[in-house]
Order: C-alpha cells, then structure tokens, then sequence
C-alpha cells in the first residue's frame, strides 16, 4: 500500500537544479524512493556524465516507474536558463515541483579582500539564477486552475538568518533568497502555488572543498569534532513539504545538527 504522501506525488513532474552531488543528489533519489511507480525527474547540472550516474543509480534503485531527465545546465547563464524549458521534451514539460538547489560558496576573505570573481559567481548562481529558474518555471503554474498550481522549494541556508564573519558574500545571497521567497509567496497568495524554503545548518557536502578552493584538508576540519547533517537529512524535509496535501506550506523551515545552534555555536567534542 503506498502512503498518502507518495500518491500526493504520483504522476508528478519535480524539477531539481545542482542534482550532481550533495544535498541535490540526495533529493532527487528520495523522490524516487517516496513515489517509484509513476514520477518524472528532472536533473539539472553543469556535470552531465555525474547527472547520467544518478539517473542509473535510481533506475537500478527503484526499476522504470521512475523516468529521469538529465540536462546539462548551468543557472549562472540567463541563456541557458532562457532555453530550459523550451529544450524539455514534451512529456516533461508540465513541471510541477522546482527545487532550487544550485548554490556554491567561495573563500572565506573578509571585505576589503574579497575577489570580485569570488562575489560575481556567488550572486549569479545563489541569487539570479534561483530567480531565473523561478521565472522560467512559474508560467507553467500561473496557467493552471485557482490561479496556478505547483511547488518552488528554494534551498536557503542559516547564513541567510544570521550572518557571520568571513561570508559575507555568501550570508548576502542567502539573505536574499529569503527575502525573494517571503515577496513571492505574499506575490502568489490567491494561487495554489506554494512557496517553500528550506534553510540547512551545518551539512557535510563538496560545499566546504569548493569554498576552500579544492583543498580537502581545510574542508574536513570543518567537520572534525562534530556530526553534521547529511544531504539525505535535507532531503527528507524537501521531500515531505512537496509531498503535503495541497492547501499545507511547509513555508520555512531551519535544519541544524544537534550540536549547532548557530552559525558559530558550535559544539565540537
């Protein structure tokens, strides 16, 4: 017998961007582990052969119920997002749930050190290219019933609560990912279009090698001392907010491990 929650996502169409690895990856799988009989998934990435790992890795997971898309994408470019949609087969077209996951972290500088590259990559992929998929994906909703129907998760982050020093880069996108999805949802009030955001604390990813420019020794030391969430804890509650009935909005919710109770309290043993 399936739970209510995977027939509420039965016969859906998710859209899921930096689907390549961490918390991404985990969600996309976990909507296929929620609803494997009838779903179509959409992964999107700027590494298409790890996108084309993933659709095996679900497909010899849960069998064919489950169709996966992967699409070469990167949010940073409004081109590519420009032609997203109009690129999808017909069949995946009518998107139903986006995931705004794509997101990335570079240094730890404070002003006025910080690399223009380093500011310039972090707002055209966090902030504009969140809002650009956004965009892209919410005229498909508006032409549905009650006004529109349809989920936007946007993946926030405790740095857009409370900022810290040596990410202030960082903390502003997230700063604004949380104010864009606040506007939104008051925006799409008389909709069935629901806004969601969910805001992780500390996760163990590739975010802390890509922040540390590759180097592998400063990212673990991050961890050591402590157990931080795994992608596959977010993706849980990704999954659960899609998976409500349709008139509940999971509308924010703040993720940390059990040792974390801000940004920099942290308890490490």
């Amino acid at each position: 017998m399936a739970s209510a929650m995977a027939k509420r996502l039965d016969g859906k169409t998710i859209v899921v961007t930096g689907a390549s690895s961490g918390i991404g990856r985990s969600t996309a799988k976990e909507f296929a582990r929620t609803s494997p009989k009838n779903l179509k998934l959409i992964v999107t990435a700027r590494r298409l052969d790890s996108l084309n790992e993933l659709a095996q890795e679900i497909k010899q997971e849960v069998g064919e119920g489950v169709k996966v898309l992967p699409v070469k994408l990167d949010v940073s470019s409004p081109e590519e997002i420009k032609n997203f949609v109009p690129s999808l087969p017909a069949e995946f077209q009518e998107i139903d749930v986006l995931v705004n996951n794509a997101g990335l972290v570079r240094g730890v500088a404070k002003a006025p050190e910080i690399e223009q590259e380093d500011i310039n990559v972090m707002f055209s992929t966090n902030v504009n290219g969140l809002i650009g998929m956004t965009q892209a994906v919410l005229p498909i909703f508006k032409k549905r019933s009650d006004g529109g129907r349809g989920d936007i998760i946007n993946i926030g982050s405790i740095a857009g609560r409370e900022p810290y020093p040596g990410g202030s880069i960082y903390c502003a996108t997230k700063a604004a990912v949380k104010s864009f999805t606040e506007a939104l949802r008051k925006e799409l009030i008389a909709t069935r279009i629901r806004i969601i955001e969910v805001d992780p604390g500390q996760v163990e990813t590739e975010f802390s090698v890509v922040r540390f420019y590759g180097d592998k020794a400063k990212a673990d030391a991050v961890y050591s001392g402590c157990e931080p969430l795994t992608p596959d804890d977010i993706a849980e509650v990704v999954v659960f907010a899609a998976g409500r009935r349709e008139n509940v909005v999971i509308a924010d919710t703040l993720i940390f491990p059990s040792h974390q109770a801000s940004p920099t309290a942290m308890h490490k043993k």
